[in-house]
């Protein structure tokens, strides 16, 4: 059975609303289970890994797999299928590799230590001589 588009009172169709976009989804699911400190990095012109990167932390290496599994299951719930993942034993650094958004969960001693958004902030238009 397929659902039919909405009419208005004029029995026009309404259009469906758009999908979320991949980072907005992930963005939403990382404040919905309370991570803390999320910055996005814009990749565009900058690496051809992924459009966008996200930085975030948990606050124990129990939320940081709670925000990992959070993640992955959004993901596959919304049509995006099941994304690469690395270090979710551990969790003190997962990464879920999204395709067009990389997602970077630390615990906050590890973030700053590795401090990876200072390194894809920085200004690579600048001359190269």
């Amino acid at each position: 059975m397929t659902a039919l588009p909405e009419k208005t009172p004029a029995g026009q169709a309404v259009a469906a609303a758009p999908a979320r976009s991949l980072i907005d989804l992930i963005l939403d699911t990382l404040d919905d289970a309370k991570a803390e400190q999320t910055i996005t990095v814009d990749l565009a012109g900058k690496s051809s890994l992924a459009d966008h990167m996200v930085v975030t932390s948990g606050r124990s290496q129990r939320h940081v797999a709670a925000l990992a599994d959070q993640v992955i299951n959004a993901l596959r719930d919304n049509g995006h299928g099941r994304p690469r993942v690395e270090g979710l034993p551990h969790a003190d650094w997962v990464l879920v590799d999204a395709g067009d958004v990389i997602v970077h969960i630390f615990r906050p001693e590890v973030r700053e230590f590795y401090n990876i958004e200072k390194m894809w902030q920085a200004d690579f238009s600048a001359d190269q001589h």
